[in-house]
C-alpha cells in the first residue's frame, strides 16, 4: 500500500487490515503517535487524516491509503504553532503521555474553529483521556492558542 505520511510518500507491505497505528509507529518508526486503549477511546493515538482527527488504533490501514496523514511528528502551520507555544507556556502536560494525541485534537479543533467556547472545546476533546487530569490545563492552553491565532 501507497502512504502519504506527513507530505512523505511510503510503500508499506502490511495487511490491510493492520491497524494504522502499528504501521506508523513499528514500520515508519513514528512513534509520537501513542497506544493507549486500543479502542479507540482515549485518544493516545489521535492522527489527522485529510484535517480530521481520526484514532489510528482503530482505523484499518486500507482506509488511510489515498488520503494525507499527520502525525504529531509532522504538524506544522499557525495552528500547530501556536498550540506548542500555548502547551509550553502554560505547562499544560504532567506526565504527557497523551498529550501528542491532545494537541493533534486542539490543533484540529482550532483549525475549525479558532474562537471555541468552553462548551466547543469540551466537546472536541472529549475523546482525549489524560490520565493526570490536566483538562483545566488543556482547556487553558487551547484559549491561550486561540488568543496567539488572534494576535
Amino acid at each position: 500500500m501507497r502512504l502519504t505520511v506527513n507530505g512523505r510518500d511510503h510503500e508499506v507491505d502490511a495487511d490491510p487490515d493492520t491497524p494504522l497505528l502499528w504501521v506508523l509507529r513499528d514500520r515508519l518508526g513514528l512513534t509520537g503517535t501513542k497506544f493507549g486503549c486500543g479502542m479507540a477511546q482515549c485518544g493516545a493515538c489521535t492522527v489527522h487524516m485529510d484535517g480530521t482527527p481520526v484514532r489510528a488504533c482503530s482505523t484499518p490501514l486500507a482506509a488511510a491509503e489515498g488520503v494525507r496523514i499527520t502525525t504529531i511528528e509532522g504538524i506544522e502551520g499557525k495552528v500547530a504553532d501556536a498550540v506548542v507555544q500555548a502547551w509550553v507556556a502554560l505547562d499544560v502536560p504532567q506526565c504527557g503521555y497523551c498529550q501528542s494525541g491532545q494537541v493533534m485534537a486542539a490543533a484540529a479543533l482550532l483549525a475549525e474553529n479558532p474562537r471555541p467556547s468552553d462548551t466547543d472545546i469540551d466537546a472536541a476533546m472529549s475523546g482525549n483521556i489524560c490520565r493526570c487530569a490536566t483538562y483545566q490545563r488543556i482547556r487553558a492552553g487551547i484559549h491561550e492558542a486561540a488568543r496567539l491565532l488572534e494576535a
